[in-house]
């Protein structure tokens, strides 16, 4: 075989090969998002997020969420987090919240978030925060969940346990999640039901969510609640109001939605802000 027909050889496996990925400072930004094939970290100039002092009826998980994330910025051992339950009861936003304390702080504090679709490519993500050791990096993958189908979870699994080469010491994991096992309940009752060792059946992807250290639960707000979140980004952003006619309108939009929730109360307040000429 000439040199040639080698070189050539030579150039079509590094086409085919993942490109590596750009080496990032970390300097451009406090937040990224990893977009693979090609691998690189897209910073986020400025994060969607609310203060955390706005954060109303979740306060035992926000208390525990801040007090992980701040132990861990400052370089101690800290727990990796699964965020589970109801919609829209601010689950996402307390990790974007915690985060910005964080560097409010003056802390060396990362977010990089990673979409469940692209969990296949983790390996490759962790090595590159690995050496950037003057950091330290929550991964934040958001309503995450796997079906009966999805191996998506042994990606994951990976991160948790870390493997042969195990996790690097500066990035821990934060995942949001609407089912506090990642998988539909009625996936677990039929495996079990229609497995020969039902007991082994899901206990691989059942146990996934035991690799969290913290189990922080989300639940339905009581109306107080959820008038006291409305009233919250009225302060918050100047809306003045009368008492009562603020509740009468909250009450009647959260009738229409059939549900309350932190969304439902931020909706409202962003309909109530625009017909009072508010900006938000």
């Amino acid at each position: 075989m000439s040199d040639e027909t080698l070189l050539r050889i030579a150039a079509a496996l590094e086409r085919m090969s993942p490109p590596a990925a750009a080496e990032p400072s970390f300097t451009e930004a406090a937040a990224y998002v990893w977009q693979p094939d090609p691998d690189r970290l897209e910073p986020v100039a400025e994060v969607d997020r609310v203060d955390l002092v706005q954060l109303i009826g979740i306060d035992r998980a926000r208390d525990t969420l801040l007090a992980n994330t701040l132990q861990f910025a400052r370089g101690h051992a800290a727990n990796n987090a699964l965020l589970w339950g109801s919609r829209g009861m601010g689950k996402s936003s307390l990790v974007k919240a915690v985060h910005a304390e964080a560097v409010r702080q003056g802390l060396p504090l990362v977010l990089v978030e990673i979409a469940r679709e692209d969990l296949g490519s983790v390996g490759r993500l962790l090595a590159i925060l690995g050496r950037a050791q003057d950091r330290r990096f929550v991964l934040f993958s958001d309503d995450l969940s796997f079906s009966h189908d999805d191996t998506q979870y042994k990606s994951l699994k990976a991160v948790l346990d870390g493997g042969i080469s195990g996790r690097p010491a500066n990035v821990i994991l934060y995942a949001t999640s609407n089912r506090r096992h990642l998988m539909p309940r009625d996936m677990i009752d039929n495996e079990r039901s229609t497995a020969i060792h039902p007991g082994e059946a899901v206990e691989e992807k059942v146990s996934l969510s035991d690799r969290f250290g913290l189990w922080l639960g989300f639940h339905p707000c009581s109306q107080d609640e959820y008038l006291a979140m409305v009233r919250g980004y009225c302060d918050a952003y100047g809306l003045q109001i009368p008492q009562e006619q603020l509740r009468a309108e909250a009450i009647e939009w959260q009738a229409t939605r059939g549900s309350r929730s932190g969304r439902v109360a931020w909706q409202f307040f962003t309909d109530l802000a625009g017909r009072s000429g508010v900006s938000v």
